[in-house]
């Protein structure tokens, strides 16, 4: 074996140095420069690149992309446009131009709106609202939905707003919230990128009890939560974790919405049995649905995460005077949740209710169109329900569907 070279101390040029070895190297060419100074080639190349000076315009007389500043549009208020078309007709567009720092293409558009205005063809430029009234609006339909729904978060009421063809940032919706009295809750993020979701609807549902008290009464509220939708299939309120009650409100959303695939539960004493097997276990088996217990919290994350919202969004902002009324209202806040309230898992445009029943491309074609979402679709999708399997004929060629999933002839 041969010993390998030690490797000396790396050397150090000057500034000369570096640019007499430059110099040559139009002259001399890579290799003969690097061989007259002895400098490795590749940082003779590297001391070439840092001196070459960066070109101001590129071909044509146009602007390079290095380092090329990006023109944002100004926008003009319909007062500013009537001072600015009041100083053409007294000056000219040029004037006018170099005074207001606008464009004569500009100038000449607003006055071709303004002559097809007086004959009653379209808008003038310089009628509508002023800047501080179309704000005044925006942060009260701010404020609006805030009180409407107290429970949601900045980003929350964006979106809701969205859904409504109102289009706001999340900064604005903050410091409006935060002017009105809002104060964002504490919260201990942990970063996590083990994620996985559903497929289709009814292919896996999440259980989870919620625990509150009601004065000196104690409630247990049984979630049922479809994974690929985030749908509320079906919910129950019991005095105890008990059997009973799980057996009862499954047994419900099964009728109502079909059995799932696959079931994951934590290991709670109402759906899991250390010695034996459990009431509900046996259900699963008779209905031939596969069991899952989630040894982790992060594998029954969503509905866990459903739970926190429903305690910040419900138990913490309303007050409850019996048990009767937290059963109203908690079947009335599911209902909204379903139907009206958008969730930051489904894109922020999406309700539940939208993905569950198959029509997340027609809604969100309807938003991007400028229509909002008006306030019959609760009423309309209260009624629907799920198709499981369907048949049907399009053009004459057959169509087969499962679970809102089209299987034959296989999606292009």
């Amino acid at each position: 074996m041969t010993a390998k070279k030690a490797r000396g101390p790396y050397r150090r040029y000057t500034r000369r140095q570096r640019e007499a070895a430059t110099a040559d190297l139009a002259r001399l060419g890579q290799e003969g420069a690097a061989a007259k100074h002895k400098v490795p080639a590749s940082t003779l190349q590297s001391w070439a690149r840092q001196q070459r000076p960066e070109p101001e315009q590129a071909i044509g007389g146009r602007e390079a992309k290095t380092g090329a500043k990006r023109h944002v549009a100004k926008a003009y208020t319909p007062s500013q446009r009537a001072e600015i078309l009041e100083r053409v007709a007294k000056d000219g567009p040029s004037a006018a131009a170099a005074a207001f720092g606008v464009s004569r293409f500009a100038i000449h558009a607003w006055r071709k709106k303004l002559e097809r205005a007086a004959t009653g063809e379209g808008p003038s430029p310089t009628s509508g609202q002023a800047a501080s009234d179309i704000e005044a609006l925006r942060d009260q339909e701010i404020r609006d939905e805030w009180k409407k729904h107290p429970g949601l978060g900045p980003s929350q009421i964006r979106n809701q707003l969205r859904a409504r063809c109102i289009k706001v940032s999340v900064s604005t919706a903050r410091r409006v919230m935060e002017d009105a009295g809002y104060r964002p809750p504490k919260v201990e993020r942990r970063k996590h990128d083990q994620r996985f979701e559903a497929v289709r609807p009814n292919h896996l549902w999440h259980l989870d009890f919620v625990q509150r008290y009601i004065h000196r009464a104690t409630t247990f509220t049984l979630i049922l939560i479809d994974d690929h939708s985030r749908y509320v299939v079906g919910h129950g309120v019991d005095e105890a974790e008990r059997a009973d009650m799980v057996l009862e409100t499954f047994e419900e959303a099964v009728r109502r919405h079909g059995k799932p695939e696959m079931v994951m539960h934590d290991k709670g004493g109402a759906f899991w049995s250390w010695r034996g097997i459990s009431r509900f276990t046996a259900l699963l088996t008779e209905l031939g649905i596969d069991q899952i217990v989630a040894e982790h919290k992060e594998w029954n994350g969503k509905v866990e995460v459903f739970n926190a919202n429903l305690h910040k969004e419900l138990f913490d902002v309303q007050r409850f005077f019996d048990v009767g009324e937290m059963k109203r209202r908690l079947a009335a806040h599911l209902h909204f949740y379903n139907h009206a309230r958008t969730h930051h898992a489904l894109g922020g445009l999406l309700v539940p209710a939208d993905r569950y029943f198959g029509r997340a491309e027609e809604v969100l074609a309807r938003i991007e169109s400028g229509v909002p979402r008006d306030q019959t679709d609760a009423l309309e999708l209260r009624d629907r329900c799920l198709e499981l399997f369907k048949v049907a004929s399009k053009n004459g060629v057959p169509e087969i569907w499962l679970m809102g999933q089209r299987l034959l002839p296989p999606p292009g």
